[in-house]
Parts: structure tokens; C-alpha cells; sequence
């Protein structure tokens, strides 16, 4: 696991308490060496029309503010996930 998924991954862990309360979770899709943050919103968070004010007043902010390197977090639908293209958080890094 590369080091920006893993504080990307804690600092969710401090968000996700507030998430279940609504029935929800997040989960990462993808972080990219630029620092983009591909999530996926799921429970009752997916679909919801408050899911974009969590992730740009709530999530998108608390990344970008806590985790240095976090440039933007964008929100994956599930049948746009190219599992192709993601490299596996436990991959081997060279």
C-alpha cells in the first residue's frame, strides 16, 4: 500500500463514523501519484442528494486539509470503476 493511500485511509477513518450514522460508507477506488482521490459512496450515501455536499464540504475538504498531497476527491458511480486501470493498494512498489 503506498503511503498517501494509507493517510487517505486513516483520515476517512475519522469521517466514516459520521457516514454511518446516515447508513453510508465510502470506500477508496483509487489514489493516483497527482493526489487524486477516487471514491465510492455506498449505502444510503449512494444515490442520496445531499451524497455531493458530504463529499465537497465534508470529505473533499477534510482530505485536502489533512492529508498533505490530496489534490481533489472525486466521487466513482460503480459502473464507471475500470478495475483495469487501478494498481492494488497491496501491490509491490519498485
Amino acid at each position: 500500500m503506498n503511503d498517501l493511500y494509507e493517510r487517505v485511509d486513516k483520515a476517512l477513518d475519522e469521517i466514516r463514523p459520521y457516514i454511518h450514522s446516515h447508513a453510508g460508507d465510502v470506500n477508496i477506488v483509487d489514489v493516483s501519484e497527482d493526489g487524486v482521490v477516487k471514491i465510492q459512496m455506498v449505502g444510503t450515501c449512494h444515490g442520496c442528494p445531499m451524497s455531493m455536499l458530504t463529499l465537497r464540504l465534508g470529505i473533499e475538504r477534510i482530505l485536502i486539509d489533512k492529508v498533505e498531497g490530496v489534490t481533489s476527491v472525486i466521487s466513482i458511480r460503480p459502473d464507471e470503476i475500470d478495475f483495469d486501470e487501478i494498481e492494488s493498494p497491496n501491490a509491490a512498489t519498485s
